[in-house]
């Protein structure tokens, strides 16, 4: 776990160690929804993000949102802050692919209920650090007056370890995201 968190500061250093002299710092706030693989809904996620445009055909983004889901048929709530770098590789300059990894900090608050196997209720929470892989594309349109608004979607391939939880070995927590945030230029 420590090991991921410092590549990911490194590589948000070595970008902003950079950035002043080939590109635009931009911060604003992101709203996503969400849709994980072993949910029935879809939820929604906000936070904020920062792009650093380090050339024409190369940005680094930083990102921190809040997240939070049920599984296991409501038993397992995950309340998490997942601390995202990403790469925004553009095709043109409205078009972009982007690749990264995240670090997922979670609160899974659970309870097992009255005669699962014989067990008596179980209430508990458990603190988790996950770290996860993501993929997608999006756009990003100037809006004029130092203003942008990004839009994107990922694949988060993300597999939360519920072993320990009876009735959650099948539980899938990869998901889907589709973000938008209107940016700044700092």
């Amino acid at each position: 776990m420590i090991m991921r968190s410092v590549i990911i500061v490194l590589m948000l250093s070595a970008a902003v160690s950079t950035a002043p002299a080939q590109g635009i710092f931009l911060a604003g706030p992101q709203l996503g929804f969400y849709k994980t693989r072993g949910v029935t809904d879809s939820r929604a996620m906000g936070g904020i993000a920062l792009h650093i445009r380090i050339s024409e055909g190369f940005a680094m983004v930083g990102s921190v949102n809040y997240r939070e889901e049920r599984f296991v048929d409501g038993h397992v709530n995950v309340k998490s802050w997942p601390v995202m770098a990403s790469g925004l590789f553009y095709l043109n300059s409205l078009v972009f692919g982007t690749v990264g990894a995240g670090w997922y900090n979670a609160a899974f608050d659970y309870t097992i209920p009255l005669g699962y196997q014989g067990s008596p209720e179980i209430i508990a929470t458990d603190y988790h650090q996950e770290f996860g892989w993501h993929f997608g594309g999006g756009i990003e349109l100037p809006l004029g007056l130092g203003t942008k608004l990004v839009g994107d979607m990922k694949y988060v391939f993300l597999n939360y370890d519920f072993a320990h939880i009876p009735g959650s070995e099948k539980v899938n927590s990869n998901f889907y995201v589709m973000t938008v945030g209107l940016l700044f230029v700092l």
